[in-house]
């Protein structure tokens, strides 16, 4: 019999012919002449039945929920099963039994989540996890496609990339290093050889927020690139989000079908996006929240509320300089105000950060004193203009923060295989 996955059975590529396939037991119903097997692998779960007649019975019976199997049958078309085929069992081999498994479908959210090593093998989870490589595919295919090169720039760090109060101190060796709290500092470097620069990599921000948006470790798709302005950029980013959304749309139709999510928000992503300044975000604001005056920082809700005026992607830009980093390009005839973009979505707010970086040697020292840094610290970032100084720009996207907002997820957390948040550290 030919080993199968169960996929090629669901599509109708098997039917009536001798199947075997590999998997567990995904749930389990016996009747006195019947036993009813729901068996799992990593591309679908396929109804088995099993009658007391066939030479699988006795091991039918001891198989329990979670146990490793394999199975050989006849796959057949039954519009009754789950999925419209099942396979008439005629033997099954154990090849490791379960004991009993803890998670059950009246689990608590919190439970679930403690036992998030085992509740990955839900088909959620499963779904989720497809979803997320799939996006990362058209990412890295959108970038390539630009004439992007990717880079792997390094997770520890001398110097602060953000604030200081987000970032995660740890000893190396007899010196003080931090996580990366981003990597746009070392891309920065790298598009002085290569020009356009990408990465995609883990991020680190000790930041305390127990929002559904929040993670203390998540997943950065990262660009950076000379030659470059803020219109540069915004149409960049609008292509990539086009481009992943349709792209997700046109081949993950199934996955959002089993997960009982909106893909037709996907397929009406297209630039250009609705562009708004940061002056206007206020004033907007303003009717719900008459405390909110320019130069306060937009908080979730307030991301949120902006994201339901326009129910799809759009952009907020010219954000005041003094609560950008240190690194944000300002215009020269008004200095307030920072050339700094963030593209937001609905339900989620901001879900990448970008602008033009400030290429002037002597206005960066002045912007990182004004922020209470050390020029010494970041001598290898001032010399990126001290020796061929350029115009330049770039941005970072939250993949978890995409993925929360294209599959309607509850909680950021079930957008990554193992979340880490301020409570939350195992396995």
């Amino acid at each position: 019999m030919a080993l199968v996955k169960i996929r090629e059975i669901l599509d109708g590529k098997c039917e009536n012919t001798n199947v075997t396939i590999r998997g567990w037991v995904y749930r389990k119903r016996e009747g006195k002449e019947l036993i009813f097997l729901l068996v799992r692998d990593s591309t679908g779960v396929i109804q088995c039945t099993v009658k007391k007649a066939s030479p699988a019975w006795s091991e039918a019976e001891k198989l329990t929920i979670e146990s490793a199997l394999t199975l050989e049958g006849t796959a057949k078309q039954d519009k009754r099963a789950p999925g419209g085929y099942e396979i008439s069992a005629e033997a099954v081999s154990i090849v490791g039994l379960a004991e009993l498994f803890p998670i059950t479908k009246d689990k608590s959210e919190e439970f679930i989540r403690d036992m998030r090593h085992l509740w990955l093998r839900s088909r959620k989870m499963n779904l989720v996890m497809k979803v997320r490589a799939k996006v990362l595919e058209y990412a890295r295919e959108y970038f390539e496609k630009e004439s992007f090169t990717e880079v792997s720039p390094p997770m520890f760090i001398s110097a602060a990339v953000e604030g200081g109060s987000t970032l995660f101190g740890l000893k190396y060796f007899d010196q003080n290093l931090y996580l990366t709290q981003s990597s746009q500092l070392y891309l920065e470097i790298l598009i002085y050889s290569l020009e356009k620069v990408y990465c995609i990599a883990p991020s680190f921000r000790a930041e305390k927020s127990r929002t559904i948006r929040h993670l203390t470790e998540y997943w950065h798709m990262e660009g950076e690139w000379p030659f470059a302005d803020m219109n540069d950029l915004m149409q960049f980013e609008e292509g990539l989000m086009e481009h992943v959304c349709q792209k997700v749309a046109q081949n993950c139709q199934k996955e959002f079908a089993e997960l009982g999510a909106d893909i037709n928000k996907l397929s009406e992503v297209k630039a250009p996006f609705p562009r708004i300044t940061y002056a206007e975000a206020i004033e907007r604001l303003k009717v719900k929240n008459p405390a909110l005056k320019w130069g306060d920082d937009l908080g979730y809700e307030d991301e949120k509320v902006l994201a339901e005026d326009f129910g799809k992607p759009f952009f907020v830009y010219d954000y005041p300089t003094a609560i950008k980093a240190f690194y944000c390009k300002t215009y020269r005839d008004r200095p307030e105000i920072a050339l700094s973009v963030d593209m937001m979505v609905p339900k989620i707010g901001e879900i990448s950060t970008g602008g033009q970086r400030e290429e002037d040697k002597d206005i960066l020292i002045k912007r990182m004193k004004e922020q209470d840094l050390k020029p010494e610290d970041y001598e290898w970032y001032l010399d990126l203009r001290r020796y061929g100084t350029v115009p330049h720009a770039g941005f970072g996207m939250g993949l978890e923060r995409l993925l929360t907002w294209m599959l309607d997820l509850d909680n950021i957390i079930d957008s990554i295989p193992f979340p880490r948040t301020t409570r939350r550290f195992y396995p």
